[in-house]
């Protein structure tokens, strides 16, 4: 499980780079990826206590948030 989280949320944060980056009209949709990104890295780094990629994540899920926000808004 922990191998999962770790490897789905670098592949969700890697497609999300890419959507936003290639404005194709998926930046929405890359949005919700960077913010399944944070939350799939962040349980992988609260069960492995890593307190400085935890808080990063924070604030990657409030990007993610707000991108989606901004884009609809």
């Amino acid at each position: 499980m922990i191998k999962f989280l770790e490897w789905a949320g670098v592949i969700t944060a890697i497609l999300y780079s890419l959507f936003v980056a290639l404005n194709i009209g998926l930046e929405f949709l890359g949005f919700s990826l960077l913010l399944i990104s944070a939350l799939l890295i962040g349980i992988w780094a609260y069960k492995l206590n890593y307190k400085g990629i935890l808080l990063l994540q924070v604030f990657y899920a409030s990007a993610g948030i707000i991108g989606m926000y901004r884009w609809f808004g």
